[in-house]
């Protein structure tokens, strides 16, 4: 595990320590749209870092995009937790930002939209891989790696619907309107999957089609009941594209 999380910190560290200078002299502006930009891109780094790092891998079987994530499950709750204490602290630290994120209520409808949410994005690719064996979209996941595969499906995503469905499209409502807000938050969203899909890797279009749609039902889940259910929702959507269950 440390050799693999030392490899990935050295290849992610030069572009975070140039990002996080951006961050600082953002700072003292009023408006949070450029602190919003350079988060953003800063996790687009360490999202898209991890394919060249191994710690995960994604491809398609003809047109159905499938992942899995590295089968060490420590390092998945070391990758967590570190996404985890990075988000809390920039909320923690930066009020203006805090402010901009929609949590919404943490009961039992937000949990229900939530998990139906991620059912609903999921169940396209679901469907088309259903027709495909295994071993064409991944091969199997070791049960004792779920636990850990879900924390981090839960915290990564997390973060990113904190950046896209929080801080951006709460932003973006500032100055465009509800519906262009949300139609903007999910095209971006896609948008920013542009290198994963054709540099990264060579999944291409189906990578963009999906999170577009995926997008598209995150946004709506925020406006509804709030960034608690679009992040259930994501993690649900990348923890079954990932576990090999279905």
């Amino acid at each position: 595990m440390l050799s693999d999380l030392l490899t990935y910190a050295l290849r992610i560290l030069p572009g975070l320590g140039l990002l996080a200078f951006c961050y600082l002299l953002t700072r003292p502006l009023g408006d949070p749209l450029p602190r919003i930009a350079v988060l953003i891109l800063g996790f687009v780094l360490v999202r898209d870092a991890m394919t060249p790092a191994g710690l995960w891998h994604i491809g398609t079987a003809g047109a159905v995009p499938w992942l899995r994530f590295t089968p060490d499950p420590a390092l998945l709750v070391v990758c967590g937790t570190l996404t985890l204490t990075t988000t809390a602290l920039i909320l923690r630290t930066d009020h203006r930002l805090a402010a901009l994120v929609p949590w919404g209520r943490a009961d039992l409808r937000t949990l229900c939209w939530g998990l139906g949410g991620g059912l609903l994005a999921a169940a396209p690719v679901l469907a088309l891989a259903a027709a495909r064996p295994l071993d064409e979209r991944g091969g199997t996941v070791a049960l004792s790696l779920l636990p850990a595969l879900a924390f981090f499906a839960l915290a990564g995503n997390l973060a990113e619907e904190v950046l896209f469905r929080g801080l951006l499209q709460t932003r973006l409502e500032a100055v465009t309107g509800h519906t262009r807000a949300t139609l903007l938050s999910a095209a971006l969203f896609a948008a920013c999957h542009v290198f994963l899909a054709s540099t990264v890797t060579d999944v291409g279009w189906p990578l963009l089609a999906f999170t577009l749609y995926e997008g598209l039902i995150c946004a709506h889940l925020r406006n509804h009941r709030g960034v608690l259910a679009a992040a259930l929702a994501h993690a649900l959507v990348i923890f079954l594209l990932s576990s090999a269950l279905l």
